[in-house]
């Protein structure tokens, strides 16, 4: 027989034996002994050498077309085994693909996310900007330029991370204040802003206290600002945030840097004034300190404390939401437990 005769009567046994492969398996093996490199074909063209050099190319192109035909055949097979497969396995199938799928569940905002929004919208609609700030600050903004000087006794009352002798983690968002004073051009008109933020104070963490909590301070300085305007903003902003049936009690405070300074309680939003275990049997909550800014802070920023006047306020994102919610341990923010996450899903 000669080559040619035998490639041809390979190419229709390799044919007829890829119809007959009934797995990927089968197919595969059928490939390697028809052209592998120890295959049918490669045994065949060992005769080449036998021939002269006027039969050879004619020789190696019926391979070369073996080679073509087998290959297209083959991928046609095994295209033809991985449908099939594919049908099985779902004939097999027991989900009914037609139902509904599986909703997949969604993440929701922080509760202090969504306090801190809900808050900021309100001083948006009156005006004011929103400013972010450095957890990682200096000793000169974080204290110094909110008048409390290296000696001064009130850095007592708040226990500090120093990084170094000049570096810290803050513990108020008040320097955002100073820089933003440093930078605005009262020429143009007066200041007015608030600092959301974490902030950091060395604390035993326990069910009302942590060495880290989020803050809101505010800011406003113009000319002719009184403490009038400070008690209607926050009389406002108290009212919207616990509903309109609130009352302020206003009580003489101090912070270094406001003079005078105040803390400022609302009428219990549970008992209504009468007294419960909300407000301690006293018909009051504490909620916040504010006061008219101090005239070394203004003019440390380089402004004329007989010109312009200011009032400053802080609160706290976590007492808020602790008051609305009837949360009653505040490492509940912190723990990343979606049980207690979901309850203020919004």
């Amino acid at each position: 027989m000669s080559l040619q005769e035998r490639i041809e009567e390979l190419r229709e046994r390799a044919i007829s034996a890829l119809k007959e492969a009934s797995d990927e398996k089968a197919l595969n093996e059928l490939r390697t002994t028809m052209l592998g490199k120890k295959g049918e074909l490669t045994e065949i063209l060992k005769g080449m050498k036998d021939l002269s050099n006027e039969e050879r190319p004619a020789i190696g192109g019926l391979a070369n077309s073996f080679r073509d035909v087998f290959g297209h055949a083959f991928e046609e097979k095994r295209a033809e085994l991985e449908e099939f497969a594919m049908r099985a396995a779902l004939a097999a199938e027991t989900i009914d693909v037609t139902l509904p799928g599986t909703e997949i569940k969604k993440g929701t905002r922080h509760i202090l996310t969504q306090t801190e929004e809900e808050i900021e919208e309100i001083f948006l609609g009156m005006g004011y900007e929103v400013v972010d700030g450095y957890e990682v600050e200096t000793d000169h903004y974080n204290f110094e330029r909110m008048n409390l000087p290296k000696d001064h006794p009130a850095r007592d009352m708040q226990d500090t991370f120093y990084i170094n002798n000049e570096t810290l983690l803050r513990t108020h968002t008040s320097p955002m204040q100073a820089r933003t004073m440093d930078a605005h051009d009262f020429s143009k008109g007066g200041l007015r802003m608030i600092a959301p933020g974490r902030v950091y104070r060395r604390d035993t963490d326990d069910a009302t206290h942590s060495h880290q909590f989020h803050q809101i301070e505010g800011l406003v300085v113009d000319k002719n600002i009184t403490m009038a305007d400070l008690k209607g903003t926050l009389d406002l902003v108290m009212k919207k945030m616990f509903g309109q049936d609130r009352e302020l009690r206003w009580r003489p405070s101090y912070f270094p840097f406001t003079e005078p300074s105040v803390e400022v309680d609302i009428s219990c939003f549970k008992c209504g004034g009468k007294g419960c275990n909300v407000c301690k049997h006293t018909g009051w909550i504490e909620i916040l300190g504010a006061g008219m800014v101090h005239p070394n802070v203004l003019e440390m920023s380089g402004l004329d404390s007989t010109i312009y006047s200011g009032f400053a306020f802080g609160l706290g994102q976590e007492r808020i939401a602790m008051l609305r919610y009837g949360i009653n341990d505040i490492r509940g923010f912190y723990q990343g437990d979606v049980r207690f996450l979901e309850q203020f899903a919004d």
